[in-house]
């Protein structure tokens, strides 16, 4: 029967008595079930990103930071940027504290996977969870 329809015989559960077979396109179901796999899979590595600038006053720079916190509980990695515009640039310790600050307020519970880094007009800071 599977030969007229030109497909294949599958056995489905070896270990049952009777053995189940079924007549469907083999190459089809391997690459359902790859597919599948894959988005079980989908969602592991995941980077959240968190903007400031030079003049982001502490209430907000705390609202962005508890949020953050949040992001690092669920167990993603999270890169701090600060965007710079015109003579804001002049001004990167500022930026420097502000990134200083967010360091102390995890304290051990996170580790820094890339150190702070200016590039062009943005300077960025990652990191990850800490693992216990």
């Amino acid at each position: 029967m599977a030969r007229e329809a030109g497909l294949d015989l599958v056995e489905v559960s070896p270990n049952e008595r009777p053995p189940v077979c079924r007549i469907m396109d083999y190459g089809k179901h391997k690459y359902d079930q790859k597919k599948r796999q894959k988005q079980q899979h989908h969602h592991e590595n995941v980077m959240k990103e968190i903007r400031l600038r030079p003049k982001t006053d502490d209430h907000d720079r705390k609202i962005k930071i508890d949020k953050a916190s949040e992001f690092v509980k669920a167990g993603h990695k999270v890169q701090f940027t600060m965007l710079f515009r015109g003579r804001e640039r002049a001004h990167q310790d500022l930026a420097m504290l502000s990134f200083n600050e967010i360091l102390v307020f995890f304290g051990e519970a996170v580790k820094v996977e890339r150190p702070v880094k200016m590039e062009g007009r943005r300077m960025t800071m990652v990191v990850a969870p800490a693992k216990k």
